[in-house]
């Protein structure tokens, strides 16, 4: 198979995340919490491996004709904000006006962050918080706090998209690699059985959820509090 081939075959994978997305979305209409999540882990999946195949097989040299970083922006703003957005509201995690404009805070303040030219440092990590909301949806949904701390994380983490915070990023970010990728898979493990239970399993699986996800908030700012050299002696 050519170049050009599976460059085109790269750039197919990223759109089927379109239908992936509408498939969440069906799903979350009929009130299907746990489908609905499936949905956009897979899609996740899909994110997190078409990247590096555009990178190996050069699309914007071999397929230049569809512009595959646009194809996943839309992709991703569908699948890591507005479907999770719709969730929170429907499912009745954030209600009332202050609900309603953490809501709407979260669904512009995304826009505006996706559409930032500087989300990116230099290390391949996230300037701020990555507008992540479908992992971050489906943790609340498996744990089921109270609507003050559902609303607090929101506004929190809204507020974090604007801040000088670095976030990692699973796959690219150099430092802690190794640990950064085990760490993503735990999560996507234990969410994936999360979902696959209705959210009823909790104990163990719950926990490590938790865990794996405040790891991944917090292992960037980690990264920029403490010396790189004496820190990844230990890592």
């Amino acid at each position: 198979m050519s170049m050009r081939m599976k460059a085109l075959l790269v750039h197919l994978l990223t759109a089927t995340g379109a239908v992936l997305s509408m498939l969440a979305m069906l799903a979350a209409v009929e009130g299907q919490w746990s489908m609905m999540f499936l949905w956009l882990l897979v899609a996740l999946i899909v994110d997190g491996v078409d990247g590096p195949l555009a990178r190996r097989y050069d699309v914007k040299t071999n397929w230049p004709i569809h512009d595959g970083e646009l194809m996943d922006l839309i992709v991703d703003y569908l699948t890591y904000v507005f479907i999770p957005a719709y969730a929170l509201w429907a499912k009745g995690m954030l209600q009332g006006p202050l609900g309603a404009l953490a809501l709407g805070a979260l669904i512009y303040g995304s826009v505006i962050y996706f559409a930032d030219t500087r989300m990116k440092t230099k290390d391949k990590s996230f300037a701020g918080f990555p507008a992540c909301w479908n992992m971050v949806v489906l943790v609340l949904f498996a744990l089921n706090p109270g609507p003050n701390v559902v609303l607090a994380v929101i506004v929190l983490l809204t507020v974090a998209m604007f801040l000088n915070l670095k976030f990692i990023h699973p796959t690219r970010t150099p430092r802690w690699h190794p640990l950064n990728l085990s760490v993503s898979i735990l999560w996507l493990v234990t969410a994936a059985q999360s979902a696959w239970v209705e959210f009823n399993e909790g104990g163990i699986v719950h926990y490590l959820l938790l865990g794996s996800s405040l790891y991944l908030c917090l292992a960037g700012i980690a990264q920029q509090i403490l010396p790189q050299k004496s820190i990844d002696r230990i890592v």
